[in-house]
């Protein structure tokens, strides 16, 4: 329930793809310090389930952990055994949804038309990522015309100059990717301290809808 609850008071959703097993703790605490409670580690990063269990360890209670781009049970399990508190799906898998209800984690798998949306929700999602987000909020909001009692996340192409939009037209929250986390720069000093202040940003503009 507090994973849930974390989902709908704060709102943003850090997503880490690609990054390297041994930097994810530098990473977490980076986005920490920029106010930031929802990490999402993706399944096809480099040891993704040791990295899950490495930032579970390291900040506890601290952050919630998700791990994302789970594409069957079978993972959904590792990955929560891992330590994972909610789990991400880019597309609608009953069998993952079922497995990540069982363990009493929060479910948010991916969909894209009003069809699979509602066929996630009926199934026992939690949330909804409505992914690829880059029809931008307008879908969002047309989608909820007919579904406005599903909670959805929007992902992929949600960024500083669209959060606001995408939550002030009823997301319950935002998976920020690459304009949050780049991980194709490498792990520095600076680069930790450039990303807590974008981390910052993102997380000032959440607390202001």
């Amino acid at each position: 329930m507090r994973t849930y609850q974390a989902i709908q008071s704060e709102k943003i959703i850090a997503i880490i793809r690609g990054a390297e097993a041994d930097d994810l703790v530098q990473i977490g605490q980076a986005l920490k310090e920029g106010g930031i409670q929802l990490v999402e580690v993706t399944l096809n990063s480099n040891q993704a389930l040791d990295g899950i269990t490495h930032l579970k360890k390291e900040f506890g209670d601290e952050l919630f952990i998700g791990a994302g781009t789970v594409l069957d049970p079978e993972s959904a399990r590792a990955a929560i055994q891992a330590g994972a508190d909610f789990i991400l799906s880019p597309t609608v898998n009953i069998e993952t949804i079922s497995m990540t209800k069982r363990y009493g984690k929060v479910s948010i798998p991916g969909a894209f038309t009003p069809t699979e949306i509602l066929t996630a929700y009926e199934n026992g999602a939690d949330f909804v990522k409505v992914f690829p987000a880059r029809m931008g909020p307008d879908y969002i909001k047309d989608i909820q015309g007919p579904l406005p009692h599903i909670p959805l996340v929007p992902t992929g192409g949600v960024n500083e100059q669209n959060v606001a939009s995408f939550l002030k037209i009823g997301s319950v929250a935002c998976g920020i990717g690459s304009s949050l986390v780049n991980t194709k720069e490498a792990v520095t000093a600076d680069s930790l301290q450039a990303l807590t202040k974008r981390a910052k940003r993102f997380v000032e503009i959440a607390r202001t809808i």
